[in-house]
C-alpha cells in the first residue's frame, strides 16, 4: 500500500503490532492534537506533556476503535475528552479557553484594530462565562467546524442533544455578551455626560 487509509493503518498496527504503523499514523496528526491542546491550555510545555499523555492514551485504547467514524474523529474525541479532563481537574488553577480571535486585530488597521480588540475581549469574557463543556462544544461546531453527527458519536449523545446543548450554549454566549455590550455603553454614556 502506498498511502494507507488511517483506518488501514489501524488495522496493520493492532494485526501486528508494528511501530511503523503507529508512527505514520502519529506522524499525520501530532501537529494538530498539538494545536488543539495549545488551544485549550495556552502554554506550550503543558500542550506537549498533553499531547504525549494523548497518544500514550490512543496507543492503548486503539483496540477499541471502531469503525463507525473516522480515525481522526476518534482521535479528536480522545484529545478533546483529555483536555476537558484536564480543565474539570480540581488542581487545575487556570482558566483556559480557546481564543478564535486572538488574531483578530492583526488583520484591522488603526481605529478599527482597536474596535476588533475590544470586540474580541468583549468575546473572550462572555466565552470565560461558559463551563468548559459548553465552550468546548461550540468550539467543535464553530471553530474546527466538526458536523452534529461527529461531535455526537464523539461525545456519546445523541444527534438531538447535541443540538439542544448548543442551542442552550448560543443563547447562554449570547445573553453575557450582550449582558456586557449594553455595560460598556452605559459606562461609555455616563463617561460622555460627565465631561460636558
Amino acid at each position: 500500500m502506498k498511502h494507507p487509509t488511517d483506518e488501514q493503518l489501524v488495522q496493520l498496527y493492532l494485526s501486528t503490532q508494528r511501530n511503523s504503523y503507529f508512527e505514520a499514523l502519529y506522524t499525520r496528526y501530532c501537529d494538530k492534537v498539538f494545536r488543539k491542546c495549545l488551544s485549550f491550555t495556552k502554554n506550550r510545555e503543558r500542550a506537549e506533556d498533553f499531547t504525549h499523555d494523548i497518544f500514550i492514551r490512543v496507543v492503548t485504547k486503539l483496540g477499541g476503535f471502531r469503525e463507525q467514524a473516522k480515525f481522526s474523529t476518534w482521535l479528536y474525541s480522545v484529545t478533546y475528552n483529555y483536555c476537558m479532563d484536564q480543565l474539570r481537574s480540581p488542581k487545575q488553577k487556570e482558566v483556559y479557553s480557546d481564543d478564535p480571535y486572538e488574531t483578530l486585530a492583526d488583520y484591522a488597521d488603526g481605529e478599527d484594530a482597536d474596535i476588533a480588540e475590544m470586540e474580541a475581549r468583549r468575546l473572550n469574557q462572555a466565552l470565560d462565562y461558559l463551563t468548559p463543556d459548553e465552550r468546548g462544544l461550540l468550539m467543535m461546531k464553530y471553530q474546527d467546524d466538526i458536523s452534529i453527527r461527529e461531535i455526537a458519536d464523539g461525545q456519546q449523545l445523541t444527534e438531538s442533544a447535541v443540538k439542544m446543548r448548543l442551542m442552550r450554549a448560543k443563547e447562554k454566549l449570547r445573553r453575557r455578551y450582550v449582558e456586557a455590550l449594553i455595560f460598556w455603553v452605559l459606562i461609555g454614556l455616563k463617561a460622555v455626560s460627565f465631561w460636558k
